[in-house]
């Protein structure tokens, strides 16, 4: 079927275990993307769009149980229970291979196997890795399609023996003779997410969905890759990466991790509002580094699309990304307008005055319920994003300036704070939270720690990924990149936002920029460097001084009230966690403590 022996002999295996009724091998070519959305049009997942509103683009409703992906059902399946460490559902892997066999057995009958070589990255690149899926799925193939390089030029960068990482998918539902089967097959009572680093392997069975089932996304950009990188000295690390350019032609390229719901996407794709700035997008979510032959760490986006929330998108929060909507796209789970659109919550101000909701039900504003899921997502290739810099797919990658970590904090966070050193960001980047509860100013509301934006896909010990991260900032003549602790969620005493946010936040950016040029200025705080108050750009912001010092204060007692949870925090990954951590945890406090004192 293929050059490469043992691909053939994994396809071979894997045909007789699931028993298609036939094997195509997927060449990535547009015929077949349209034989892909023509299976499901004509089973009834698919339904193509009014062409003069979107060309080329499908509305698709998945199963009501089948619908984001399941953390409760993804487990890692290290020799070890310790290797997989708290944050991961654990399972043995001898275990966990026998009784997936045995669903994969016959699972496949009255289906077609599509067998999908990928590039996660630009087909080349030394940053980049091949995988090959294996997935009953036409809607699998197809979004595979948009968001990685599928085909001939992977097998052919694969030659006769080289690496990739096997990713075995079902939806988990056989037909019988005659059988049509549901029109969004899955098997949410049998629903296994497996990931296994020590042989690089991904099986999923029971979900047709996002992340459970696109295997190249979350399961081996993440989950497979962070192991990897730990092993070969790189990073695989759940990033946006940016270009910002100044108005004198500068630019420099920075990464950054969010958690959830703290504006990241819109980041990647920032509309600056400062005169003479511009922002082009490199990713919106998974970045991997390499160093190269000079030190710095070099980034690819390995992604070749946006797999994005549509809820909560629009053309005030992010404009972009609206523009890369207008054809060519798969819309899961959101609301049909009556010409044949889409819609969404956040869409528009206002919402039609009628839809079919995601589940295909009449739906008004008067309705209980929304007209999206809230987890509806948009498959789109990022080539058609108006903001996509012309080396996005470079194959060398961008070399790395700066890399942000923030969370969503009502309080004690400042807005932005440089890390003095490679291993006080690896910390901030330990600590990042976000609050489950409405904060006021300088009380800590219920916190909710994701480590680098990390907690759901790293596919180790969240404790010796930290560790992995000091290893790599004590490489032997790296040029590292600095390292931001922001926070774009501050609030007063009144529970407003202090920071206006979205474009604006190209004026931290721009400090950070110039920080990285050497050209601006700082205070030393206990914290870590904050601007002063003449570097930050507030010129035509209607901020108080208040508003101004409550973003960029250093609030003394809250973090020495931190202190405590942080440890806490820590504690649960036992021996595991890196001395140097409880150092820097230690020499804060030690700081804090001395600031307090001169404060009183």
């Amino acid at each position: 079927m293929t050059p490469h022996q043992r691909l053939n002999r994994w396809i071979e295996e894997i045909t007789s275990l699931c028993e298609p009724d036939a094997v195509q091998l997927c060449d990535g070519s547009p015929e077949e993307y349209q034989q892909m959305m023509a299976s499901l049009t004509a089973t009834g997942v698919a339904k193509p769009l009014n062409p003069e509103k979107r060309p080329n683009s499908f509305l698709v409703r998945s199963d009501p149980a089948d619908v984001a992906r399941v953390e409760s059902r993804t487990f890692i399946c290290s020799d070890n229970e310790q290797d997989a460490g708290p944050t991961n559902h654990w399972a043995d892997p001898n275990e966990m291979k026998a009784k997936l066999t045995g669903l994969f057995k016959g699972c496949m009958r009255g289906r077609t196997m599509y067998v999908i070589p990928f590039s996660m990255g630009p087909v080349g690149s030394p940053i980049a890795h091949i995988g090959v899926e294996i997935s009953d799925s036409p809607y699998v193939v197809a979004s595979m399609h948009i968001m990685t390089r599928v085909g001939r030029a992977v097998l052919e960068e694969l030659g006769t023996d080289g690496d990739f990482v096997p990713c075995l998918h079902s939806v988990g539902q056989p037909l019988q003779s005659g059988d049509t089967g549901a029109a969004w097959p899955c098997n949410p009572d049998n629903l296994y997410i497996a990931h296994f680093p020590a042989s690089r392997e991904i099986w999923s069975f029971g979900s047709g969905y996002g992340g459970n089932a696109l295997l190249g996304k979350k399961c081996f950009a993440l989950r497979i890759a962070s192991a990897m990188a730990r092993d070969e000295g790189w990073l695989a690390e759940h990033m946006l990466i940016l270009k910002l350019t100044n108005p004198d032609g500068e630019y420099r390229y920075i990464a950054g991790a969010f958690p959830s719901a703290c504006g990241k996407t819109n980041l990647a794709m920032l509309v600056p509002t400062i005169p003479g700035w511009s922002v082009e997008t490199v990713g919106d979510d998974i970045c991997w580094m390499k160093f190269g032959d000079d030190g710095q760490l070099y980034a690819i986006n390995p992604e070749a699309g946006f797999f994005g929330v549509a809820p909560g998108t629009g053309m005030d929060t992010n404009p972009n990304a609206m523009q890369t909507l207008d054809g060519n796209c798969i819309f899961t789970n959101v609301a049909e307008t009556d010409d044949g659109d889409v819609w969404w919550e956040g869409m528009t101000d206002t919402a039609p005055a009628h839809l079919i909701d995601w589940r295909g039900n009449d739906w008004t504003p008067d309705s209980d319920t929304p007209a999206a899921h809230p987890n509806a997502r948009f498959t789109v290739s990022a080539a058609q994003c108006p903001a996509i810099a012309d080396e996005w797919e470079d194959l060398k990658g961008v070399p790395i300036s700066a890399i942000l970590f923030g969370g969503r904090r009502a309080s004690v966070v400042p807005l932005v704070n440089e890390a003095t050193s490679w291993e006080q960001g690896t910390f901030f980047g330990s600590i990042v939270a976000s609050e489950k509860t409405a904060a006021a100013a300088g009380a800590i509301g219920e916190l909710r720690r994701d480590p680098m934006a990390m907690l759901p896909f790293c596919g180790y010990n969240m404790a010796d990924y930290w560790q992995h991260w000091i290893n790599i900032g004590q490489t032997a003549n790296a040029k590292l990149p600095k390292i931001y602790y922001v926070n774009w969620f501050r609030k007063d005493l009144e529970g407003q936002f202090v920071w206006p946010g979205f474009g604006e936040n190209a004026r931290v950016l721009e400090w950070i920029f110039e920080r990285c040029a050497g050209r601006a200025d700082a205070v030393e705080t206990p914290i870590g460097h904050l601007p002063t108050l003449d570097a930050l750009n507030f010129d035509g912001l209607d901020l108080t001084e208040d508003a101004i010092a409550t973003l960029l204060r250093v609030d003394i007692q809250g973090w020495l009230a931190e202190i405590p949870l942080i440890e806490s925090y820590y504690q649960q990954f036992g021996t595991n966690v890196p001395p140097a951590l409880f150092d820097q945890l230690q020499r804060l406090s030690e700081r804090l403590e001395a600031a307090a004192v001169n404060v009183a």
